[in-house]
């Protein structure tokens, strides 16, 4: 099977409703003809300014909306942004990202304290990974020029349903902030979140939205939901381990080429459970020095948990991939109609 853009809903549909075996096998074996199904990238995430977000995202424990335990802090200052990357680099990580409570970038000195600290962590052979809610072209241009390996801006759900879990921005906006991350050769992270209260039709919808991208995201995550007290979203049901099983699967086989990174929730999964996940497909964690993902609400295993997972699984952790593996294609890429 070669790269498609041209997905459409009911062929996701079928792909994602093969019984689940059946579709376990078939995405393994996608994941090795794209992947060397030994590797995992291990990700560490850093909240470099915390809480007092003023978007109204109802899963969100950093929004200003909600009484959440989260407080508010002020951006970090880039030597610990940098400590805190060399511990993880000692630790078996090979990707950054940091994140910033922020509902846009603004060209102020807190965003250039931010390009310091993208040009630090890349030099220490990091791929970096920033989340800093919308940008445009030129704030795009200017990370790409600091360094900048990917930015990361999700989805969350379908186009459809995600008027329901935000307000404050549209999908529209979503959309342009990747289209303009696509002007440079920083690389596209988006994905979603399981748990929402979404239906499988959502799913599927948000998946042909992402694999019609062109190119696809080169990472997309899959969150499941930490539901948090306070937030509209704190009584969700948690999504039943399958379903996490059959999203990654077949967002390897609708996107063979994009690293599948099971993202936050993975602390309630059991070994045995990461493991079928890792067979389906996914290829990257994220992993923790201090048991939180981003904030105290969204638990996440430790470096040396994990270690010994990857261990008993026979997996290896990815080294960062080469600065010459960012270039792309300009002629590839295409404008998204918004």
């Amino acid at each position: 099977m070669g790269t498609r853009y041209d997905w459409e809903e009911a062929e996701i549909r079928a792909i994602y409703d093969t019984p689940l075996l059946e579709l376990i096998y078939q995405a393994a074996t996608i994941h090795r003809q794209y992947h060397d199904s030994r590797k995992i990238q291990v990700c560490k995430l850093v909240s470099i300014k915390t809480g007092a977000c003023p978007e109204d995202c109802g899963y969100c424990a950093q929004s200003s909306r909600y009484k959440t335990e989260v407080k508010p802090q002020s951006l970090l200052d880039k030597q610990t942004v940098v400590d805190i990357a060399k511990q993880a680099k000692e630790s078996g990580v090979s990707r950054v990202c940091m994140g910033a409570a922020w509902r846009e970038v603004r060209d102020n000195s807190q965003f250039d304290q931010v390009l310091d600290m993208v040009k630090e962590v890349t030099a220490l052979d990091l791929e970096v990974c920033c989340t800093l809610g919308m940008l445009n072209e030129s704030q795009a241009k200017r990370l790409e020029d600091a360094g900048l390996y990917a930015y990361n801006h999700n989805l969350d759900t379908s186009e459809d349903y995600y008027s329901t879990i935000i307000t404050t921005r549209t999908y529209g906006d979503r959309l342009r902030t990747i289209d303009n991350v696509r002007q440079t050769n920083v690389t596209v992270c988006s994905g979603g979140i399981l748990g929402l209260g979404e239906t499988v039709e959502d799913r599927v919808s948000m998946l042909k939205t992402l694999s019609n991208l062109q190119p696809h995201p080169e990472s997309v995550p899959i969150n499941i939901l930490s539901q948090v007290e306070g937030t509209p979203l704190e009584n969700q049901p948690d999504v039943p381990v399958w379903e996490i099983i059959r999203m990654i699967a077949t967002a390897r086989i609708v996107m063979p080429t994009s690293d599948v990174r099971l993202s936050a929730g993975r602390s309630r999964l059991s070994e045995i459970e990461q493991a079928m996940c890792f067979m389906a497909g996914a290829n990257s964690i994220f992993s923790s020095d201090d048991g939180k993902m981003l904030t105290v609400t969204t638990p996440c295993p430790g470096y040396d948990t994990d270690k010994e997972m990857l261990e008993l699984l026979g997996l290896e952790t990815r080294e960062s991939k080469s600065k010459e593996s960012r270039s792309k294609v300009r002629g590839q890429r295409s404008k998204v109609e918004v």
